[in-house]
């Protein structure tokens, strides 16, 4: 028999699901280490996050700096930079992964999936023809092909050519 291991996941399962004053995605952008936070690019009113428990390898957020619930909610300029970012995070995954197509979406409200319900972010997944199979839909389990740092590594030098 054949094992996968995803240590990485255990984080994932064992912390805690819905902590109050938990605020990543605020904290995040004010560090000052962008490979170890997992921050591709920073715009002037969002930025683009690998996401640390991707669904597929590639998976970036796409978070504005204000921490807001709705689309509704940012002003005209941040809803720009936001599109703006979403276009650069596919412009950056095509070039670096070469995809086959685009899951682009955003969870809003806990209901609807979104884990950090206060603080609004778009997934940016890339896809690849044939790329769903038995894993995820018996085994619950991703198969990601490259290490998180690996793809952060990758994907930040795609960035800073494309810049």
């Amino acid at each position: 028999m054949d094992h996968l291991h995803a240590y990485w996941r255990m984080e994932y399962v064992t912390q805690e699901k819905s902590p109050g004053d938990r605020r990543p995605f605020v904290d995040l952008p004010r560090m000052d280490d962008d490979k170890t936070t997992l921050i591709i690019s920073r715009e002037r009113h969002s930025f683009i996050l690998m996401n640390r428990y991707p669904y597929n390898a590639g998976h970036l957020l796409i978070l504005p700096y204000r921490e807001v619930p709705d689309l509704e909610d940012l002003t005209a300029e941040e809803r720009a930079c936001f599109t703006d970012t979403t276009i650069k995070a596919k412009r950056i995954l095509t070039a670096a992964l070469k995809p086959d197509g685009f899951n682009i979406g955003i969870n809003l409200g806990e209901a609807a999936g979104a884990g950090i319900p206060k603080h609004l972010h778009q997934h940016v997944v890339p896809r690849w023809t044939g790329d769903t199979n038995f894993m995820p839909v018996l085994g619950s389990t991703r198969v990601l092909p490259q290490s998180l740092e690996a793809m952060w590594t990758h994907l930040r030098s795609v960035c800073e050519k494309l810049d």
